[in-house]
């Protein structure tokens, strides 16, 4: 098993913990880690002695680098991946969906790498806590997939235009910038770990849910406000104006071209755009038409759709492609179904969004 959960006692109460335990794949998630964290959350719901929650992630340098896709790797573009994409992505999700509407406090203490499926847990938890080494990303463009775990959700409530900047960019965000378009609620201490569990573990929790929440956040408030951390430099301030402006646009070929002929001597703008220069135009087509979808569907909804998505990525041939030039062979040369996003037809892109089952067989059809 590549997770550890255990109990924590408290005065009164006690908290679950649960560790990503993979650091030599900076805790990306395996079907069996996604398993096991739902089976600790489903028990932890009921059991009437959990009051709270909290996730991290082992080693220095991630919280979780995201979905371990490398095991669907082999399977993409067979009569297997459809089963196998299913699966996979339909435990993901669920388990995202589980976060977000838990019904007890629930913290992430995100630090390193925070990228993909580690923001889709991030996102979904009630309070997210970062430090400064965090860097978070939906990075997906660069192979063939695009921003899924919820993420026609979360980027659509950031400021006007910026989820689609991430999403067509794959652009990394530090702590000040993820706290400053609402990624993230608070700063603590790189080293500050245990310094809180201790905190939690001093203090009285009685299992009602209102109260406890209330006692958690001025703890966290408090927790922050004492430990001071290294201020950032903002890359997002220079920016954002810009972004604001050409990224709620209606033409994806026009957002392009204008975020591509930017000049720019910041080297965090250049390696965002190299990242659209270079990535796959079915997923920038796939995650504007997500973005504008999402924004008139519920959290159940925008799941099931993007367990659509990433089952029909998985039948085609860019996903296997992408994986391939930056996980197996890295010779970071993808070759892509298109070469641009001028070459996509409508149809092109509206066969992503079509499920390959009948609506009442979604595998998340049962979401409550």
């Amino acid at each position: 098993m590549t997770i550890h959960a255990e109990t924590i006692a408290c005065m009164e109460g006690s908290a679950g913990l649960i560790t990503l335990d993979s650091p030599r794949s900076l805790n990306a998630l395996s079907e069996d880690m996604i398993i096991a964290m739902q089976r600790h959350l489903d028990a932890w719901a009921e059991d009437p002695d959990i009051c709270l929650v909290i996730l991290q992630g082992a080693g220095e340098r991630a919280f979780c680098a995201g979905g371990d896709i490398r095991q669907l790797y082999d399977v993409l573009g067979t009569d297997q991946s459809e089963a196998e994409a299913t699966r996979y992505f339909n435990a993901e999700y669920r388990l995202d969906y589980t976060l977000h509407t838990y019904r007890k406090p629930l913290i992430c203490w995100a630090h390193g790498v925070v990228m993909g499926g580690g923001l889709g847990l991030l996102a979904a938890s009630r309070y997210r806590l970062l430090t400064p080494s965090a860097q978070l990303a939906m990075p997906e463009i660069s192979i063939g997939l695009f921003p899924d775990v919820g993420a026609g959700y979360f980027l659509n409530r950031l400021p006007e235009g910026m989820g689609l900047f991430l999403g067509l960019t794959g652009a990394r965000l530090n702590q000040i910038d993820s706290l400053r378009i609402g990624l993230a609620d608070m700063t603590v201490p790189e080293d500050g770990f245990d310094a809180l569990i201790q905190r939690i573990r001093d203090s009285r929790w009685r299992g009602e849910v209102a109260a406890d929440d209330n006692r958690l956040y001025r703890l966290l408030n408090q927790f922050s406000n004492e430990h001071q951390t290294p201020h950032l430099k903002s890359e997002l301030a220079d920016h954002e104006q810009f972004i604001a402006t050409i990224c709620r646009g209606e033409s994806l070929p026009d957002i392009v071209r204008d975020l591509l002929s930017r000049d720019s001597e910041s080297s965090w703008w250049q390696t965002a755009i190299n990242n659209l220069r270079s990535g796959c135009p079915t997923s920038a087509w796939l995650v504007f038409e997500q973005l504008k979808h999402a924004r008139q569907l519920s959290l159940k909804e925008i799941f099931r759709t993007e367990l659509a998505m990433a089952v029909n990525c998985c039948a085609g041939k860019d996903l296997k492609e992408g994986i391939r030039a930056r996980l197996i062979d890295k010779d970071q040369q993808p070759k892509w179904q298109y070469s641009s996003v001028e070459e996509l037809s409508a149809d092109d892109v509206a066969r992503y969004f079509t499920p390959p089952w009948p609506p009442t067989d979604n595998p998340l059809a049962d979401l409550d």
